[in-house]
């Protein structure tokens, strides 16, 4: 018996027997987790307006709200289309990271390079950093005025403190070993800062890109109230007003969306960019 029993313990598995193993250790995809989450809390949005455990007001239905979102694409809201508010919105987004791109990765590499850079430029990013853009925002529209400029400046100073800290991570964290081998071939220092530090600080300056987007679509709403006449944040302001709740709720959907959609490009362009960034 003892023998009989051996033997078929060693004995190798079926097919059957291998597919049902390998069904049960297999994990659930994150996709696929994400996509439940989201059906079960749509799920539960529905089910509230459905049964009127919120008033409409205050919570409109799922199905309220892609009405509203279709309104708002063909007649639009407060004298302007979806496409021209988010024209508006992505305007000064990307105005605002631009200007914080080219003065932030000069001031990031200042920073990791230099001690008189660091001694200079350390404590204003320390002071802006933690600053909630609300705080600053009146003294800016004393400065610069209530036009574009005021909500484009606001933006960047909220995108400058990521953009900078980032680069000065990367360029402190580049290898000793790479900048002696490039200095042991005659490589000067703008050569090796160009060809060694700049190249390997770049994973980290599109993280903090990245992060820097998100600091500025949160930014975007306290921009907008200052004298604008379009963009999603002013769309959103102008609705709660008058407590059009579906509009509101469309408006910050479709910043969730555009968000979304930025931080893939994003992600594209570091795999472009730096395709090996992530087998670090």
């Amino acid at each position: 018996m003892t023998f009989s029993t051996d033997i078929e313990t060693l004995a190798p598995a079926t097919d059957a027997e291998i597919g049902e193993k390998a069904s049960a250790g297999r994990p659930v995809p994150v996709a696929v987790i994400s996509a439940i989450t989201i059906t079960a809390i749509i799920g539960v949005w529905a089910l509230a307006s459905y049964y009127a455990l919120v008033s409409p007001v205050f919570l409109p239905s799922p199905r309220q709200v892609v009405i509203a979102l279709y309104n708002l694409i063909v007649t639009g809201f407060v004298d302007a289309t979806l496409a021209e508010h988010v024209g508006a919105s992505l305007y000064r987004i990307f105005g605002a990271l631009i200007a914080s791109i080219l003065i932030g990765i000069p001031a990031g590499i200042a920073i990791g390079t230099s001690r008189v850079g660091r001694g200079i430029l350390d404590p204003i990013v320390e002071f802006l950093r933690p600053l909630p853009p609300l705080a600053y925002l009146p003294l800016i529209i004393i400065w610069v005025g209530i036009g574009e400029a005021s909500k484009i400046t606001v933006i960047a100073l909220s995108m400058l403190p990521s953009i900078i800290l980032s680069t000065s991570a990367g360029v402190r964290s580049v290898s000793k070993d790479h900048v002696n081998a490039a200095r042991s071939l005659g490589a000067t220092r703008r050569q090796v800062l160009a060809e060694v530090v700049l190249p390997s600080a770049v994973p980290s300056i599109l993280t903090g890109v990245r992060i820097a987007l998100g600091a500025g679509w949160t930014t975007l709403v306290a921009a907008e109230l200052v004298a604008a006449t379009s963009g999603i944040g002013f769309m959103i302001q102008s609705a709660a007003q008058f407590l059009v709740t579906d509009i509101v709720i469309a408006g910050i959907v479709v910043i969730a969306l555009i968000a979304i959609l930025l931080e893939f490009l994003a992600r594209l362009i570091e795999r472009r960019l730096v395709p090996w960034a992530a087998h670090r």
